[in-house]
């Protein structure tokens, strides 16, 4: 019967009549194991690249995006999304345009709305010099992916075009009730919420592994009452907690602050599941073998959970990892959603929720229902990417390669 371990330990003789694939199966070593189960799950990897695609439009937002977040366009308030085309009845074109816009007067409102106007074609242009951001951290600069001009640099030297010039934008995902280009502040929100479940899951990871790991190893009444401090934390109520601290925020506190209170609070209260399961885990590896022989050779409690006892089941902590996620977005989204999370100008996608929450959203401006899309994949793909790290890392699962 073949081994999972991927141990080495395999007589000569034996060897000699195996065959150089199962050679190299017994000779791998765990992670080696998990990596090979994990590429054969197709699903798994397909959610794995769509994160890692959220995370690379994330990054570079300030280059994917034509304008930055703040950035409004008066004349353009509430308009739909703008579609690229290469070819229309006047014939085909090698570069793509969208069409020009005219306002018209809603008939049952008279509010002043854009129409398309297909009559005038306006070329995209690529590598385009616009609003100055921070690329990666690193260096400043003006160059853009897309946009309509070469070179609107000079427009840009305040925050938003001013109230006098006449521009062209293009607004791939339409704009909001300020004017403010969709496209570009869903791909800051993107990186905003993906790394505030990134933060929220480490913190909540380190606190669960220090708080279970001192349960586990120690037990007695020092597990009893880690114990019953875990089930204070459990049971707070999180709706009244976040208006607390929501409230208790100061007003002058800038974007940056609250997005470290607000990673910091979601991994203050996501810890106790994690840290029971790994007391569990540690619990009943404590009188093993190899932990009494670590104990008597003289090494100290950290050096034990830490070399010893975590490893033999690193795999299931990743996977708890992995689903976790999922509820760290979640809560983000919903907490910006109803007002307790993080507030404009920070950009997330709760906070691009906020604007399609009634009735009037939904009759006249649909597009600001795209963010929940991204909202949907992202857990989809967590979700999906969990449930293969959790099949590969299953050591009774028997590989053939």
């Amino acid at each position: 019967m073949m081994s999972v371990t991927g141990t080495k330990d395999i007589p000569a003789g034996d060897a000699a009549q195996l065959s150089p694939q199962a050679l190299k199966y017994y000779s791998a070593t765990q992670w080696q194991l998990i990596w090979r189960r994990f590429k054969k799950h197709r699903t798994a990897l397909a959610g794995g690249c769509v994160l890692l695609f959220m995370l690379f439009i994330g990054a570079f937002a300030g280059f994917l995006a034509p304008y930055g977040g703040t950035t409004r366009n008066r004349q353009y308030v509430m308009g739909p999304p703008q579609i690229p085309h290469f070819w229309d009845e006047d014939g085909l074109s090698f570069r793509p345009f969208i069409y020009g816009v005219k306002t018209a007067r809603d008939p049952v409102t008279l509010r002043a709305v854009p129409v398309v106007d297909r009559n005038v074609r306006k070329p995209i242009y690529f590598f385009v010099r616009a609003e100055t951001y921070t690329f990666l951290g690193l260096f400043k600069t003006n160059i853009h992916l897309f946009g309509l001009h070469k070179d609107l640099s000079p427009y840009f030297q305040a925050e938003e075009i001013p109230q006098n010039v006449q521009i062209d934008m293009i607004h791939l995902f339409g704009t909001d009730d300020m004017g403010r280009d969709l496209f570009s502040r869903l791909l800051y929100g993107t990186w905003t919420s993906l790394t505030i479940g990134i933060i929220g899951v480490l913190i909540a990871f380190v606190l669960a592994l220090i708080i279970g790991g001192i349960a586990g190893y120690y037990s007695g009444w020092i597990d009893y009452g880690i114990q019953r401090f875990t089930e204070i934390v459990r049971v707070v109520p999180v709706i009244p907690l976040y208006m607390g601290l929501a409230a208790a925020f100061p007003k002058e506190w800038s974007t940056q602050q609250i997005y470290f209170a607000m990673t910091l609070i979601l991994g203050l209260v996501g810890w106790p599941t994690l840290a029971r399961r790994i007391r569990g885990q540690l619990l009943s590896l404590r009188d093993e073998d190899y932990v009494v022989a670590a104990r008597l050779a003289g090494a100290g409690p950290a050096r034990i959970i830490a070399r010893h006892m975590l490893p033999s089941f690193t795999s299931y902590i990743i996977v708890d990892l992995v689903i976790s996620f999922p509820y760290m977005i979640l809560s983000e989204t919903a907490l910006s959603f109803v007002g307790l999370g993080l507030r404009p100008p920070s950009i997330s996608w709760g906070v691009l929720l906020r604007n399609a929450q009634n009735v009037r959203t939904i009759q006249q401006a649909p597009w600001l229902f795209i963010p929940a899309g991204f909202v949907i994949v992202a857990v989809l793909a967590f979700t999906i990417l969990g449930d293969g790290v959790r099949d590969a890392a299953d050591p009774y699962m028997v590989s053939s390669s």
